[in-house]
């Protein structure tokens, strides 16, 4: 049998998360698929039909499939990229994108990217703080209107709720690693499944209520070409936001057995994933740009805050809660094992780095606790909790961070690392058709960037 060698010896910062551990791979297509609709659709799917009204009913549509086409395309190319120097049959493994990073265009590059990634991880975690408070709020802000009236003065304070979202996480960011969440994937899938049929439910409805279906063909009208222009660059980068799982792509892939080949297993578990997705987010956003047309809302579920049925809303909110408290573990724990394997090799006779003891509690199994891991990862959440009550602005700050990360992540790097693993020669066909796919996806990019930029300026100067 073949030795299965790490593939960064060379670069501690980026050490392999299980070097010094056996790991019993034994995840599947559909674990697969459960870790990456927990980590793609998010509340995100709820602000779709706020960008398809800004691009209209021929542009959203064609957009969210331009974007499901670079997602798939990124991903395929990336999945080859988790063994070498055969995709399928190479002893050396990556454990994570920067691994993969590291072995294809060497440690400069990986820890070039390495900015970005833990950027990228960092910032969703503080999103999905601000996100899930969004959603308490919204349970209470509904009971207590039904309860007292529409005109009743309610006062709600996102910090309360983003404090409670945080205790959760300290709690469960005590799960040592990416291999032992996947019942948590499977629990928050299930619940993002819940509330987009819950969204597009209540859209379809509306529709069947109104008789018709809002909306044009040009999208929202505004009063200046430039204003409509940035707000399809907004548009823009709310869908491509919502789509791309690059940044946790290897770390799954990492989770599955084989046979069969592990890169044949992502490409069929990432088919299917954005497939789903994008029956999602077309449904929900079409249905809720034909429900509410030029009022259509940022946040879909907001635009049935009255509604008769307010348990319905209430339970949907629930259900983003729930799959946010999956999501956050998703991008946190390759965070977490960067950090402390970074950590363990530099200090590798701390006793507080290393030594890991077993919690034993009255009717429960053993847990291992590792000082480390207790104080590093508590600290970690409570900046994240901290730095969301201070910048509360989801939407704006979100796209910012997509269009940062973007390009890089989903497209640069998964480009490059395949050019360079089939040593394909330039100005081939297939060379010439991935470096037209980079050099227009930094476009689209850069526009976006560009766009939440100026849409968070406009909103402070307003």
């Amino acid at each position: 049998m073949k030795r299965e060698v790490s593939t960064t010896d060379s670069s501690p910062l980026l050490e392999t998360q299980y070097a010094e551990y056996h790991v019993e791979r034994t995840g599947t297509v559909w674990t697969a698929v459960a870790h990456i609709v927990t980590g793609v659709i998010g509340s995100g799917v709820l602000s779709l039909a706020w960008s398809i009204a800004q691009l209209g009913w021929i542009g959203g549509p064609l957009t969210i499939l331009f974007f499901a086409s670079i997602t798939l395309l990124s991903a395929f190319l990336l999945s080859n990229t988790y063994r070498s120097p055969d995709p399928e049959h190479g002893p050396r493994r990556s454990s994570s994108y920067l691994d993969a990073v590291n072995l294809h265009k060497g440690e400069g590059n990986s820890r070039f990217c390495g900015v970005f990634v833990n950027v990228s991880l960092y910032g969703f975690g503080i999103a999905y703080v601000v996100t899930a408070a969004i959603s308490l709020r919204a349970i209470q802000k509904s009971n207590c209107y039904h309860g007292k009236g529409n005109e009743a003065t309610c006062g709600f304070n996102d910090a309360y709720f983003m404090l409670i979202f945080g205790a959760i996480q300290v709690v469960l960011s005590q799960i040592p690693n990416f291999h032992n969440i996947q019942w948590l994937s499977i629990l928050a899938a299930i619940t993002s499944f819940a509330y987009a049929f819950i969204g597009m439910g209540l859209s379809a409805a509306q529709v069947a209520e109104n008789g018709h279906a809002e909306g044009s063909i040009e999208g929202i009208p505004t009063s200046s070409g430039i204003e409509k222009l940035w707000l399809i660059a907004q548009a823009l980068g709310d869908i491509a936001f919502s789509y791309p799982f690059s940044v946790i792509l290897i770390e799954i892939q990492d989770t599955l057995k084989s046979p069969p080949p592990e890169n044949q297993t992502m490409k069929k578990a990432s088919t299917i994933s954005v497939i789903v997705t994008t029956f999602f987010y077309l449904c929900c956003g079409c249905f809720g740009y034909a429900a509410f047309g030029n009022d259509t809302p940022g946040n879909l579920l907001t635009g049935f805050a009255l509604y008769k049925q307010h348990w319905l809303v209430d339970f949907a909110n629930a259900c983003i809660v729930i799959h946010l408290v999956g999501a956050y573990q998703v991008y946190s724990q390759p965070l977490f094992a960067n950090v402390e394997n970074w950590l363990r090799f530099n200090f590798p006779d701390s006793e507080f780095v290393n030594h890991t003891y077993f919690l034993k509690l009255p009717l429960l199994p053993a847990f291992p606790l590792n000082f480390l891991r207790l104080s590093f990862r508590t600290a970690y959440v409570a900046s994240t909790t901290v730095i969301a009550m201070i910048f509360p602005y989801f939407n704006q700050i979100l796209g910012v961070l997509a269009g940062i990360i973007y390009y890089p992540l989903t497209i640069y790097f998964p480009v490059e690392m395949y050019l360079s693993q089939g040593n394909i020669e330039a100005w081939t066909t297939k060379w010439v058709m991935l470096r037209t796919f980079s050099i227009v996806g930094l476009m689209v990019g850069l526009f976006t960037l560009i766009g939440s930029i100026e849409g968070i300026v406009s909103a402070k100067l307003s």
